[in-house]
């Protein structure tokens, strides 16, 4: 078995432990992958609190460290919570706040935001949770942030992601960060999922609707994402649905939580996110490619939705890793 010498992560467990996010956070960071080399993560579980710990169906969990391991780790993830009206030990609390003051980088998969607002972490921070409990997380600490559309947050040294199987876009998120897109794509295979899904995308559409007999409108979204270049009016994208424009929209909306435009600049912005971390094509030329016109507008509308230029995106992402380097960890 190959040794590892890479990062520190750290899972909390708890009493009621939310098995489906611990099983995401430990998937992603927990395994043994040896093809990835002797820099990959190390794994360790952390117990939130004394006594027996059990977990969702039944089962009874024992990590192998205690609280004070939380300082050695470079990240911590906290998967989900027992409740939002479930009050945290103190214990737990002040060992995230040291945790957060020595720099840890620390990750709160659904529920687990409830904790860190506990704890203060996400006062004057932009952080989101399930949709469910949004409303609630708003109002017991009006000094969050919350995002109500987002399907995670990336605060810096604070990570939030809404409902549990977006807590794996955050782990993926998190991997990307560390070891660059290429490796979380392969991570993202193996998982079978979507290599990125961009964490401000909507993350509830409050239910599918069979489409009427007749429309494409399916296709038509396949079609775009193989000609982004084209100009893509609304009229068009009905026409070839063989839809009104508004039965478009409501079908968009329906299927994304997005209009039709807002769908198709978000399309637009992840093929070009694709081509700043795998290919060194222009700016110039990936505007043109993705439909987004100019490397004026292909700028501004990358900055507005990232927080980044095209060109910091790619100092940051791009994929340069060599058979002796794929895995150091990028500064």
């Amino acid at each position: 078995m190959t040794k590892t010498s890479g990062p520190l992560v750290a899972i909390l467990v708890y009493d009621g432990l939310c098995t489906f996010e611990f099983g995401c956070a430990f998937e992603v960071f927990g395994l043994t992958r040896p093809e990835m080399g002797p820099n990959w993560y190390r794994c360790v579980t952390v117990a939130a609190e004394s006594g027996v710990l059990r977990a969702a169906g039944g089962l009874f969990v024992e990590a192998s460290r205690s609280l004070p391991a939380l300082m050695e780790a470079d990240t911590i993830i906290l998967p989900g919570w027992r409740g939002p009206d479930a009050r945290a030990p103190t214990p737990l609390v002040q060992a995230l706040r040291a945790a957060n003051g020595a720099g840890k980088r620390i990750v709160a998969i659904c529920g687990g935001a409830f904790v860190l607002a506990q704890a203060g972490l996400l006062e004057g921070r932009r952080a989101t949770t399930h949709w469910h409990h949004l409303q609630k997380l708003a109002d017991r600490y009006p000094g969050v942030g919350v995002d109500p559309q987002a399907l995670y947050i990336d605060a810096g040294d604070i990570l939030t992601s809404a409902g549990s199987a977006a807590g794996l876009d955050l782990c993926l998120h998190v991997v990307r960060l560390d070891f660059g897109a290429k490796v979380a794509n392969s991570v993202a295979r193996r998982l079978v999922i979507s290599a990125h899904r961009d964490g401000g995308q909507a993350q509830f559409v409050e239910r599918a609707i069979p489409l009427p007999a007749g429309t494409h409108v399916g296709g038509v979204m396949d079609r775009i994402r193989e000609r982004l270049s084209d100009d893509w009016t609304v009229d068009r994208m009905a026409a070839v649905a063989h839809v009104s424009p508004r039965s478009l929209h409501r079908h968009f909306h329906k299927m994304t939580g997005m209009a039709p435009g807002e769908w198709l600049q978000h399309e637009r912005l992840s093929a070009a996110r694709d081509l700043l971390e795998e290919t060194t094509l222009s700016v110039k030329a990936i505007a043109a490619r993705v439909g987004l016109r100019s490397d004026v507008n292909f700028r501004q509308v990358f900055r507005q939705a990232t927080g980044l230029t095209p060109t910091d995106y790619r100092n940051r992402f791009h994929t340069r890793e060599t058979a002796s380097t794929r895995l150091t960890i990028q500064g």
